[in-house]
């Protein structure tokens, strides 16, 4: 599944460890039109059901009774790599946001959103793009300028160098656009813009879009 490729049904898992709370959200996403195909209510059974189902999106709550839903995302991702996570918490806590960021999911919202904004960021999530209660994005990029500005450790690895073409590229996905927005304003391919992000991945040994975004903010590409 591409970037800006939303599939025709989006299929979800919810991970929440209270049972009227993840039948309430299940409802919500099933009424409007999401195939809900597996819940979880801890790390555990979140972890085994994702690589089973491998849905197009898990919906993770960050406080599970054996573990947090930041750890629960890194194992998702590496079992069923083609899912992405938008966390669903209580807690707008920096930390909190900041872990699950790092860990690989691709937004956060928190539980006070409406069912409307649930189900928008749902399909925002399936099509590649990033999700933040407000006020949340700026915490994201905040601290990522800080990782940025940081003093440079001389002695750790370099990055291979990326090419003109893909540096361009990667400024335009910092930005939030999607494969198709680029490869309209660059005058290329759809699947070249592709062949041009899926290289640069290759290249800085990165997992998805946000990750990209995050090295671009640090190089001052954005």
């Amino acid at each position: 599944m591409s970037d800006d490729a939303v599939p025709a049904s989006i299929s979800v898992m919810v991970v929440d460890d209270h049972p009227m709370w993840r039948e309430g959200v299940s409802r919500d996403l099933t009424e409007a039109g999401f195939e809900v195909i597996a819940t979880a209510e801890d790390v555990a059974s979140a972890i085994r059901r994702a690589a089973a189902a491998r849905p197009d999106v898990v919906l993770m709550d960050m406080m599970l009774p054996d573990g947090s839903g930041a750890g629960a995302t890194a194992h998702i991702l590496r079992v069923s790599p083609r899912s992405r996570v938008l966390v669903l918490s209580a807690s707008a806590e920096r930390s909190d946001v900041l872990e699950a960021i790092k860990s690989g999911a691709t937004g956060y919202l928190v539980k006070s959103a409406s069912a409307a904004e649930l189900i928008a960021a749902v399909r925002a999530t399936a099509a590649g793009q990033t999700v933040f209660t407000p006020g949340l994005a700026g915490l994201v990029l905040g601290e990522y300028r800080r990782i940025a500005n940081a003093p440079v450790d001389r002695d750790a690895p370099q990055r291979p160098a990326l090419t003109d073409r893909e540096t361009e590229v990667l400024r335009l996905v910092a930005k939030g656009l999607s494969a198709k927005q680029i490869a309209t304003r660059l005058t290329l391919s759809h699947r070249t813009v592709e062949n041009h992000v899926q290289a640069t991945l290759r290249k800085l040994q990165l997992v998805n879009r946000v990750e990209l975004t995050r090295y671009a903010i640090e190089q001052g590409l954005e």
